[in-house]
């Protein structure tokens, strides 16, 4: 690894306010990853050595490193280690839809029962998806989504705290005022705000353990998979709108509509 990776890696992790451990964990790999101090294809420091380093423990950084996996930053080799990604997430443009109605159906409500919602320095991996800079301030919704009695999905929405501009664009750049009443998802509210369906927009997928921290809000054990699916939405042609929802099994299927290309 290069010894400038090596030195930014062993900087000490400094906790911030509101935000935890394996958050400042992620943002410091991230900016290495997105920096290039960390190559693509390049292997990653063990566990312990990156815990050392940045003086915090080997199970934050397990959580901060499962998070990057997810994100599709890092791929694991069984045996072998953690390597940066060849090719890193883009941001699509395909049309999505709010969870509850992606979970929903026919004779099946999904109750959104919300975690937390806060005003906070926007990640590495949530910079991007919103349109500004890292460390720039976001909104984070954070919700479980509960149907039939049972959560069977975590979900975190991510929105910049920038002015925003709906309907004519001769209309000023406004903050965004959203009621949150705990009924919907931060996304399901844009488009009540906007008074149409933003986008278009790109849904990614894919596998992971739930970890933790997630698992007792879910009801699952650490280790247990789930179906990750993150979201992102454009507004007026810019990134606008980050989602990454996490899936248990006892959701059941998830149907994809399809449609021939004439």
């Amino acid at each position: 690894m290069h010894e400038d990776a090596v030195l930014f890696l062993s900087q000490p992790i400094a906790a911030q306010s509101g935000s935890p451990l394996r958050v400042a964990v992620y943002s410091r790999i991230a900016e290495a990853i997105r920096n290039n101090l960390l190559q693509p294809g390049s292997m990653l420091p063990a566990e312990t050595e990156l815990g050392t380093g940045m003086l915090v423990s080997r199970t934050v950084v397990r959580e901060a490193l499962m998070l990057l996996e997810e994100d599709g930053l890092i791929r694991a080799r069984r045996g072998v280690g953690r390597f940066v990604s060849d090719t890193q997430p883009r941001i699509g443009i395909e049309r999505i839809r709010p969870f509850e109605e992606v979970l929903g159906g026919p004779g099946q409500q999904v109750e959104i029962k919300r975690v937390q919602v806060v005003r906070q320095p926007a990640s590495e991996f949530a910079a991007p998806g919103v349109g500004i800079d890292p460390g720039e301030d976001c909104w984070l919704w954070e919700s479980v989504l509960i149907r039939d009695g049972e959560a069977i999905a975590h979900l975190q929405e991510n929105i910049s705290a920038l002015p925003v501009r709906f309907g004519s664009s001769s209309a000023a750049a406004e903050p965004l005022e959203l009621d949150d009443g705990g009924g919907t998802t931060l996304l399901a509210a844009l488009n009540n705000l906007s008074g149409r369906m933003l986008g278009p927009g790109e849904c990614q997928i894919s596998l992971s353990q739930v970890g933790p921290s997630r698992a007792k809000l879910l009801d699952l054990r650490p280790s247990d998979p789930v179906l990750v699916l993150t979201q992102y939405v454009r507004h007026a042609n810019r990134p606008f709108y980050l989602a990454k929802c996490l899936i248990a099994a006892r959701a059941g299927h998830l149907s994809v509509m399809q449609s021939v290309q004439s």
